[in-house]
């Protein structure tokens, strides 16, 4: 259940009970960073690998300049440069563009490739690309498909076709809506407003989904990501609560239907990504939560 104060107390709630007989709920996912070997590196950056069921997340460090290239990408994929002082060039089919930090790029299928100064480049792609999944330091836990999750069905085209998008990430919050909130075919993420310590233990959401997933990328700060499984009738089925501490630079995948919130506890700042895939319906339903809603048409339903 969400806080009144809380901007999704407005959607609709899933099933009180969540779906019986599918197998044994699925473990919650955390890799931090800096504690495991990145999957590539060498003198410019280092980049690591990690997966949902339908999402690859990978989170780069440049200490010089270097380039991220996707020879044959099979559909979009976003970048996030989270740092206002990041700067990236990125070049596709159809030319090149310069993008300053606190942006969010959506890239088109084809050819592509980032060429970035020093700092910090997350890229967000679907489970589309058998290559990437291949790198990802969690692919042993989804070498059986975790049954709970609901299947990946992109959504329609954009309007006026695929081209790069750049998405300015200085939007002023605004009383009522979630975050900053961007989609594409096959994602969404919010990229939620830092905030100075701790959250207030009284004013937590504990609710949990149907049949998606949620990575939660953990930009700056520190949490504890709480999670708790409904009973079923089969007692070989229940899992005790969790409750783990989350530091950053990390990535945190919540499977369906864990019950869960987010306690930040950084005394500093704190700032984390939700990522989705496909993309939510019900935030898109809600008038003005998705930012570029007019460039991604919702499916027909």
């Amino acid at each position: 259940m969400f806080h009144q104060s809380d901007p999704r107390s407005v959607l609709e709630p899933g099933a009180s009970v969540p779906p019986h007989g599918q197998g044994p709920y699925p473990s919650a996912e955390y890799v931090k960073f800096h504690d495991v070997p990145p999957y590539e590196s060498d003198s410019t950056a280092r980049t690591w690998y990690v997966r949902g069921q339908h999402f690859v997340v990978a989170y780069t460090e440049a200490v010089d300049l270097t380039s991220l290239s996707r020879p044959e990408q099979p559909d979009e994929y976003m970048v996030l440069v989270p740092d206002r002082q990041g700067k990236v060039r990125i070049h596709v089919e159809d030319g090149v563009t310069d993008v300053d930090g606190s942006h969010l790029v959506v890239v088109p299928p084809g050819a592509s490739t980032i060429t970035s100064a020093p700092g910090r480049i997350v890229r967000i792609f679907t489970s589309q690309s058998p290559d990437l999944v291949r790198r990802c330091i969690n692919a042993a836990s989804y070498a059986i498909p975790h049954r709970y999750v609901g299947s990946f069905d992109p959504w329609p085209s954009p309007s006026g076709g695929f081209h790069l998008r750049v998405y300015d990430l200085n939007v002023p919050n605004q009383q009522g809506r979630f975050g900053r909130i961007f989609r594409c075919t096959g994602l969404m993420v919010n990229v939620l407003y830092p905030w100075l310590g701790p959250r207030d233990a009284s004013r937590l959401s504990p609710h949990h989904h149907d049949d998606f997933e949620q990575g939660v990328l953990a930009l700056e700060g520190e949490y504890i990501q709480h999670h708790r499984w409904a009973w079923t009738p089969d007692r070989t089925e229940w899992r005790e609560d969790q409750h783990t501490t989350v530091t950053s630079p990390s990535l945190l995948v919540i499977p369906p239907p864990a019950i869960h919130t987010t306690q930040a506890v950084g005394e500093g700042i704190n700032q984390i990504v939700d990522i989705f895939s496909p993309p939510r319906a019900d935030f898109s339903q809600l008038s003005g939560w998705v930012l570029n809603a007019d460039d991604y048409p919702a499916p027909v339903r």
